[in-house]
């Protein structure tokens, strides 16, 4: 069985899945509104909206950003039934493998057992957490920004780089100034 990902358009006859998916697993707070996740789907050539298939099943979907010095992971899920079955650690595996830049996303605060355990995940795939004070902008006007954490994978200085990273991925993700 072979895990593929694979760019999409709206136009995709697998697109409903990834849109489904993306309001499913995300709160409205934590994704944008499908009309705008559409505009950058199909506008945006440094957005990357991906469907994950298994043996040309689709299982779930990721969505990114090449932001030249690094990859910013804004979505990542697998459809309900097909978690923890180490689709995601292999997903992860094949994209880190496959670029030659840091790879950056975010995560909620550690508040709550689900919340660590996805924390936890990702650090068995390698990456780092960083505690620094981190704020998801609102994707809504009449949203509240969330306090989260980034983490990242490979190297990344994120002492020296962390402030400069942070406005890179409001001022191009989130078109929002602190």
């Amino acid at each position: 069985m072979m895990i593929e990902i694979k760019k999409v358009t709206t136009d995709h006859k697998l697109y409903p899945f990834v849109e489904e998916l993306l309001l499913s697993a995300f709160p409205e707070q934590e994704r944008r509104d499908n009309q705008f996740q559409r505009e950058n789907t199909d506008t945006k050539e440094n957005f990357h909206s991906c469907i994950i298939t298994l043996s040309e099943r689709p299982i779930g979907m990721i969505s990114l950003w090449n932001l030249g010095e690094f990859i910013y992971i804004e979505h990542f899920a697998l459809a309900q039934h097909e978690r923890n079955k180490g689709y995601g650690e292999k997903v992860l595996k094949h994209i880190t493998q496959s670029v030659e830049v840091p790879i950056i996303l975010e995560v909620e605060m550690p508040d709550d057992e689900t919340s660590k355990r996805r924390i936890g995940f990702y650090e068995r795939c390698g990456f780092v957490l960083h505690t620094n004070p981190y704020i998801q902008p609102p994707y809504r006007a009449k949203d509240e920004p969330l306090p989260m954490y980034l983490m990242t994978y490979g190297k990344l200085d994120m002492e020296k780089k962390y402030q400069q990273i942070k406005e890179r991925i409001y001022q191009e993700v989130y078109h929002w100034k602190e």
